[in-house]
């Protein structure tokens, strides 16, 4: 059977601010990559 997973960006910078970040490639906070780094090892699980 084949499983879908949706997963948002870790946090950003705009994101803190409340902003839209639309077409703008905007750096994840501190926060954010080690929310990135979490969810890839919770993936890697899943495997």
């Amino acid at each position: 059977m084949t499983k879908l997973v949706l997963l948002r960006h870790g946090e950003s910078q705009w994101n803190l601010e409340n902003r839209f970040t639309g077409w703008t490639d905007v750096d994840l906070t501190e926060k954010g990559e080690a929310e990135a780094r979490e969810s890839g090892k919770l993936l890697k699980e899943e495997e």
